[in-house]
């Protein structure tokens, strides 16, 4: 009996510590959202975010019992969670130029048609010469899907970048990115608040991939994905469903559930070829690994090979602005893995 009695009050502890840590980690998130979203002004912001902190510390300190005090507590960060889900994002502020298009597609037959292609030219990553495109591309003609990861630094995360290559030579990029203001930059943490608009650059490779290789110093592998054409199709679909809904209604970014990669991953379960949630879809530059393992991209050599074979850095910069950017950049890739 004792024992008993003794594991029911030791499972009330463990409750009730699970549920203040619950709590706790929520209104320092809801503060965190009041200073970061809140307003302009930085003193009303901060008073807003101290003040809710103050609050719920008080409620949890004077209402009794202790469940009383929870929802006493939960109630200040309902509110603030409503008025978090309340901000909307928008499609009209003051842009930086090269976001400053939104992309747009129809379709007709297997022909696909899409405007504001971005195809700059860069002599570094704030002078370029604008140029947007409309473009028009073969369903039919579609040969496969590549994955790029750029890396800034530490290659535990990067940036991911889809490509599709038709029968003519031509690549279709897109990079899922932040849609930022004029003077605004990215901070990481910023970035898991309401900060940012979703961005999908849809560009010639020569643009986006060059950029980061040429213009801001990054390493950048490309991986030739397996992927039966019917599958690269309905991914690509998938896209321009998303990029045309972004252009009727704006969308947020969000660094842990909008972020290049877990988009991406929920366009391929969109399709039916992604794989289970995995962690490495968080920490991406470990992203090939699960390709690797899943026998999505080549695995007739072994991985570090195929990482070293897949380094497109040396061949970008060669290749500069030339027209036969794409072409130049997969010469001694490993080979597309049959669908």
């Amino acid at each position: 009996m004792k024992g008993a009695l003794g594991a029911i009050r030791l499972g009330r502890l463990l409750l009730r510590l699970v549920a203040s840590l619950a709590l706790a980690i929520a209104i320092l998130w809801a503060s965190a959202a009041l200073w970061v979203d809140g307003p302009e002004s930085r003193v009303l912001a901060g008073a807003l975010a101290g003040g809710l902190v103050l609050i719920a510390a008080l409620m949890a300190l004077v209402v009794r019992p202790w469940w009383r005090a929870m929802v006493a507590v939960l109630a200040p960060f309902a509110i603030a969670l409503a008025w978090w889900l309340s901000l909307a994002p928008s499609n009209q502020r003051h842009w930086r130029p090269d976001v400053a298009r939104l992309p747009t597609a129809t379709i007709d037959g297997s022909l696909l048609t899409i405007n504001n292609v971005r195809n700059f030219t860069y002599r570094s990553d704030q002078d370029f010469s604008e140029r947007w495109e409309t473009r028009n591309y073969d369903l039919d003609t579609l040969v496969g899907v590549d994955l790029l990861i750029s890396f800034w630094g530490p290659t535990l995360y990067g940036h991911t970048i889809t490509s599709w290559e038709f029968a003519d030579g031509r690549h279709l990029a897109v990079s899922i990115e932040t849609r930022k203001e004029k003077g605004e930059e990215y901070s990481a943490l910023r970035g898991f608040f309401r900060q940012y608009e979703l961005y999908y650059v849809v560009a010639d490779e020569r643009d986006v991939v060059g950029l980061r290789t040429n213009q801001l110093g990054e390493a950048v592998q490309l991986y030739r994905i397996r992927a039966a054409a019917d599958k690269g199709r309905a991914l690509l679909l998938d896209y321009v469903k998303e990029i045309n809904a972004i252009a009727e209604q704006p969308r947020w970014y969000n660094a842990l559930t909008h972020n290049c990669t877990t988009t991406i991953w929920q366009h391929t379960r969109a399709v039916g070829s992604g794989p289970t949630f995995d962690w490495r879809l968080l920490a991406n530059g470990y992203l090939v690994d699960l390709a690797f393992e899943r026998d999505s991209v080549n695995t007739s050599i072994g991985l570090d090979e195929l990482k070293r074979r897949s380094n497109i850095t040396a061949r970008a910069r060669s290749a500069g602005n030339l027209e036969g950017f794409s072409k130049a950049i997969r010469d001694g890739l490993p080979q597309r893995p049959p669908g």
